[in-house]
């Protein structure tokens, strides 16, 4: 079980979504915490591929690097922490609706801490995650829908 589920219906087709949330480039518009985001690997994305994410935590702009640990467009994806005191374990996936023309977006979260990410953890990080992911939701829904307006 995660520490967070959030599901939000969006108008745009799951291949629409997927175009836009696996690009890293897009991740500080609709999350709030996200200040930039870089890929590391060459190349198309796929199991394996790292990006780099700076997010603002607390009073400080944190960066870490996350791992693609699944990959199946337009569906699922999955990332993984692999560096910093608090390692987030991301899935998602997009469910087509209405024959393709609209989808929902679910997003399970959870974390790890390490060393002093373990205090941090219930202080710090999960409130802020709390407040921050269903203004997440929709910010994503926002962009996307008018995105393809």
């Amino acid at each position: 079980m995660s520490d967070f589920r959030e599901s939000i219906d969006v108008d745009c087709s799951p291949e629409d979504v997927w175009a836009y949330v696996i690009d890293p480039s897009h991740l500080p518009e609709w999350q709030q915490s996200a200040v930039s985001a870089e890929p590391l690997d060459p190349g198309p994305v796929h199991v394996g591929s790292r990006v780099r994410i700076t997010r603002h935590v607390g009073r400080r702009d944190v960066p870490m690097t996350m791992e693609y640990t699944e990959y199946d467009p337009p569906h699922a994806w999955g990332l993984q922490g692999v560096d910093g005191p608090i390692r987030g374990r991301v899935h998602g996936e997009i469910t087509p609706l209405d024959d393709g023309r609209r989808s929902r977006v679910t997003m399970d979260l959870d974390f790890e801490g390490k060393g002093i990410g373990k205090v941090l953890l219930p202080l710090i990080v999960r409130p802020q995650v709390r407040k921050e992911l269903p203004n997440n939701e929709r910010l994503l829904k926002d962009h996307l829908e008018h995105r393809s307006a």
